[in-house]
């Protein structure tokens, strides 16, 4: 940068600096954030004022338009975090929700093999016949995911896609014993 564009890359930032500041917090509500959309904003509008030819009157609503962009990308993904960990936290309330219920209604009395062993022969025979042997494979033959899809010509996707829906089955024909269904199956 020679001493010309060092001058009026300055006196841009000198006047532009504030405002570009105030309009991003008044959206961002951050003050580090704010910072750095103004910078990173005065830096892209000196980029295009440095290779595009700009009427001075143009200057104000480009470098608005560029601070609106960027607020909005950093307010998109602040947006995308919280909805995740909203998700997160509600899936997790609703395990720990599960867990108390099954621990609570657990008696080890009532704990027969024999019955859970009924219990997954009959919802095993609910299963269709393409996730009953996916999942027989995974679970009691001990193939990796790539060697059931593989062998039997789908995608690995497809293969997680089927033991996820047989364990969803088997997880809520099991809630009553759910710590035992732990314990056989991912042991």
């Amino acid at each position: 940068m020679n001493k010309m564009e060092e001058h009026f890359f300055n006196e841009i930032y000198t006047c532009y600096y504030k405002k570009s500041f105030y309009f991003a917090k008044s959206y961002v509500h951050d003050d580090l954030v704010a910072e750095d959309i103004a910078s990173e904003s005065l830096i892209k509008l000196w980029e295009k004022l440095k290779t595009e030819s700009i009427e001075k009157k143009y200057i104000l609503p480009l470098l608005l338009t560029i601070l609106k962009n960027k607020a909005l990308d950093y307010l998109k993904h602040e947006n995308v975090k919280h909805t995740a960990f909203e998700q997160m936290e509600d899936w997790q309330h609703q395990e720990l929700s599960m867990r108390l219920s099954a621990l609570e209604a657990c008696n080890p009395n009532e704990i027969f093999l024999e019955e859970i062993q009924e219990i997954i022969h009959h919802t095993m025979s609910t299963l269709s016949k393409q996730t009953y042997q996916i999942f027989m494979l995974s679970r009691f033959e001990h193939k990796s995911n790539k060697e059931i899809a593989e062998a039997m010509r789908i995608t690995v996707k497809n293969v997680e896609y089927h033991i996820s829906k047989a364990l969803k089955v088997l997880r809520i024909a099991l809630k009553d014993y759910l710590p035992l269904f732990y314990f056989f199956f991912y042991y």
